[in-house]
Order: C-alpha cells, then sequence, then structure tokens
C-alpha cells in the first residue's frame, strides 16, 4: 500500500493566514491613525480659520467704527465738541488692541504674519494721528484738528480697512488650501487603500490556489489508499469465503468420512464380540463418542459454509439457519418472506447470509433482546433483507463504527454494490436494512455502492 510522504501544507497554510492577517492588522492601524490625523487636522485648522475670521470681523467693524466717528467729528452741525469723542476712540483703541493680539495667535503661515506686522505699524501711527488730532482740538485749534481728520486719519483709517480686507480673504484662501489638502490626503488614503485590498486579493488567491493544488493531491492520494483499501478488504473476504469453503469440505469430505469409516469399524466390531464379553461396554462407549464427534464435525462444517448455499436459494437457506440459531441461543426469531423469489448468483447469496449472521450475532451479543425479526423482500429492482430487535439499541454511532462487526458488514455491502443503512427500531431497538439492487436479467446490481451512515 502507497504512503503518504510529502510534507503536509498545513504549515504553509497557516503561515500565509497569519501574514495575511498581521498585514490587514498593520494596514488598518495605518488607516485608523491616518483618518484620526485627517479629522483632527480638519478640526483644528477649522475651528482656528473660523476664531481668526470672528477676530477679523471684530477689527473690521472697530474701524468702522472709527470711520463712522471721524465721519461725525467732521460733521460741522454735530453740537459736541472734538474733545467729547475721545472717550470713544480710547474704548475702540483698546478692542482693537485685544482683538489684534487674539487675532495675531490664531494666524497661520509667514504670509499672514508679514502682514499682521504691517497692520500693526499702520494701527500704530494711525493712533499716534489719533492722539495729535485730540492734542490741536484740546488747543482750541479745530481747523487743523480737523483737517488732520480728513487729509491723515481718514486715509489711513480706509488703509487699515483694506489690510483687514486683505487678512480676511487669506483666511479664506488657507481655508481652501485646507480643504485641498485634506482632499488630497483623503485620495492618497483610497488610492493605497485599493493597492491593499489588491494585494490582498492576491493573496487570498495564491493560497486559494495552493489549498486546492494540495487538496487535489491530498484527495488524489485518499482516493488511491481507498481503492487500495477496498481491494485489499475485498480480497481479505473472498480470501475467507475460500478458506472457509475448504476448511467446510475437508471436514466434511475428510474427517467425516474417517469418523464415519471409524464409526462403521466399531459396529461391526460390536456386533461380533460376544454379549458376556467385559470388552462391548467400552466399546459401545467408543461408538457414540465417534459419533457425537461426527455430528460435530458436520455441524461445524455448515457452520463454516453451509452447502445449503451452493444447492438451494437464499431463503432456504435462512430458514434452515434459524432455527440452528434458535436452539444453540434460546433467541426466539420470527422469518418472513415476500415477493416473487428470483435466482441469486453464488456470491450474492454467501455475502447476504453473513451480513445476516453478523446482524443476528450483535442482536445476540449486544442488544439484549430475546426476539428479533428478520424479514426477506423479494422486489422487481433490488432484494431487502431486514434484521430488527426491540433491544437496546444504537448508543452512538461512533461506538458502533469502530466494530469489526460492522466494518465487515460494510465491506460485504460494497462487494455486493448494496446500501446497508443501521436504523433505530420503533420504539426502541435497531434495524439492519441491506438493499441490493437487481437487474432484469436476474443479476445482482453490481455498480459502485453507497453505504449510509447512521441514523
Amino acid at each position: 500500500m502507497a504512503m503518504m510522504t510529502d510534507r503536509s501544507p498545513t504549515p504553509a497554510l497557516l503561515s500565509g493566514l497569519l501574514i495575511t492577517m498581521m498585514t490587514v492588522v498593520a494596514y488598518s492601524g495605518y488607516v485608523a491613525v491616518q483618518i484620526n490625523g485627517l479629522r483632527r487636522v480638519q478640526r483644528d485648522l477649522a475651528d482656528r480659520n473660523r476664531k481668526d475670521s470672528l477676530q477679523l470681523l471684530r477689527i473690521h467693524n472697530d474701524l468702522n467704527s472709527v470711520a463712522l466717528a471721524m465721519r461725525d467729528m467732521l460733521d460741522n452741525e454735530e453740537p459736541y465738541p472734538l474733545t467729547a469723542w475721545s472717550a470713544q476712540f480710547r474704548r475702540i483703541h483698546e478692542d482693537l488692541d485685544d482683538a489684534l493680539q487674539r487675532e495675531e495667535q490664531l494666524a497661520v503661515g509667514q504670509p499672514t504674519q508679514e502682514q499682521h506686522e504691517f497692520l500693526s505699524a499702520s494701527l500704530a501711527r494711525f493712533w499716534d494721528a489719533v492722539d495729535r488730532t485730540f492734542i490741536l482740538a484740546k488747543e482750541k485749534r479745530l481747523v487743523e484738528a480737523r483737517q488732520q481728520i480728513r487729509l491723515s486719519l481718514q486715509a489711513r483709517q480706509q488703509a487699515l480697512s483694506t489690510s483687514v480686507s486683505r487678512l480676511l480673504v487669506a483666511n479664506n484662501e488657507r481655508e481652501e488650501q485646507t480643504a485641498l489638502y485634506i482632499t488630497q490626503v483623503y485620495d492618497q488614503v483610497q488610492q493605497r487603500a485599493y493597492f491593499f485590498l489588491a494585494g490582498t486579493l492576491t493573496a487570498i488567491l495564491v493560497t486559494g490556489l495552493y489549498l486546492t493544488l494540495a487538496n487535489r493531491t491530498l484527495f488524489g492520494k485518499i482516493s488511491l489508499l481507498a481503492g487500495q483499501r477496498r481491494e485489499l478488504a475485498q480480497k481479505l473476504i473472498s480470501t475467507q469465503e475460500s478458506t472457509l469453503r475448504d476448511v467446510s469440505r475437508e471436514l466434511h469430505d475428510e474427517f467425516g468420512q474417517i469418523l464415519t469409516a471409524i464409526g462403521a469399524m466399531l459396529s461391526r466390531m460390536h456386533k461380533h464380540i460376544p454379549g458376556e464379553s467385559t470388552l462391548r461396554p467400552g466399546l459401545l462407549e467408543v461408538l457414540e463418542i465417534t459419533q457425537a464427534t461426527l455430528d460435530k464435525v458436520r455441524s461445524l462444517s455448515q457452520a463454516l459454509h453451509p452447502t445449503i448455499l451452493d444447492e438451494a436459494d437464499l431463503a432456504s437457506t435462512i430458514d434452515w439457519y434459524l432455527p440452528l440459531l434458535q436452539r444453540r441461543t434460546g433467541i426466539v426469531i420470527d422469518f418472513r418472506t415476500a415477493g416473487m423469489c428470483f435466482d441469486l448468483e453464488p456470491g450474492v447469496r454467501i455475502h447476504t447470509y453473513r451480513i445476516l449472521q453478523e446482524a443476528l450475532n450483535n442482536v445476540i451479543r449486544h442488544s439484549g433482546s430475546h426476539r428479533a425479526w428478520v424479514r426477506l423482500e423479494y422486489q422487481p429492482g433490488a432484494l431487502i433483507l431486514e434484521v430488527e430487535d426491540h433491544g437496546k439499541g444504537l448508543r452512538s454511532a461512533a461506538s458502533h463504527q469502530r466494530g469489526i462487526g460492522l466494518v465487515a458488514m460494510r465491506e460485504r455491502a460494497e462487494l455486493l454494490g448494496a446500501t446497508i443503512e443501521f436504523l433505530t427500531a420503533s420504539p426502541a431497538g435497531t434495524v439492519v436494512r441491506l438493499t441490493i439492487p437487481h437487474r432484469n436479467d436476474g443479476g445482482p446490481g453490481l455498480s459502485r455502492p453507497v453505504l449510509s451512515g447512521f441514523d
């Protein structure tokens, strides 16, 4: 029988599975880190730009308030003196300084920093001009003060408003650049995910192909071993039947004839010995022993291979065998036949008879039942043999699978191309059912058998 010496593919498959899982975990972690980083950048930048824009709007509103105040200061109909606006300008100055300081902390990038430095310097010059204007107003030089407002302060205020507007525009551009950067990163992550998916699918495909080839090789070897096992089992069973047949013939022909001749010679000697001889009782005892031995030899010969199997049909053989089994074991067996009897090949008869023997032996040894039912049914397309008992039943399929008797029954069913089933009887017990396909030409089916498991 061939031996499988190739190395098992299991270590390679497990290594490939481990590598694939580690790759998936590593890439999943990488993607999670990237996505979390993007979310953090997006959240931080969006929040910072929003706050920066709010401070810029605050600065722009303060500058607009300054512009309105200067317009009112230049209005000749205004009843208030110019110095009355000093407190309002001081509040605006404080608010502008605070807004500018907060905005500088939120701003990002070197160009924005340069713009903030220019804005801070312009504001400083603007407030210096405002201070000089209020000094002129305190000195009652109102014409010069208004001239200062008209020529210097308003121009400076417009320049400051323009700078703040540019900062707002730059802030919007930064938001667009941030959105573009995040979109690019998302695209890169998506592209890498596609590459990873393609690599994973390739690894799975390679592993699947390797597993398919390994399984094909393995199943081919299993099929070869199964065929060799089946062939060996068939040869063993055939050898067993041949040996039993030869031993049965030897017992019947050789030992039986010898014991018959010895018995005949002892009978003649018994007749010629006078009745008063002391040898007569001993000779009679030897004659009885010889006859008993002859009966046992004939019984053993029939048990090994009943000659009736070669001379009569299967139903007659079973009808001859069951009474012998009942007398030997004390079990009550009910035998019934149905259907129109048809001829069976000698091999079919002997294998069916052996399956019946093994099924009844299981009833006697394991079931604990004192009664059994044997049914033989001839159908147009099959021959069905059933052996039923109402004993303990099948405890587990696994324990029965290990029995050598059941293995032999399955092997014989295979030789017949038959189906053998082990069923649960109602309400308890076991039913062994053997179904042998029958061709229209009278022979049994020789197709490949299908062996059913336990129900």
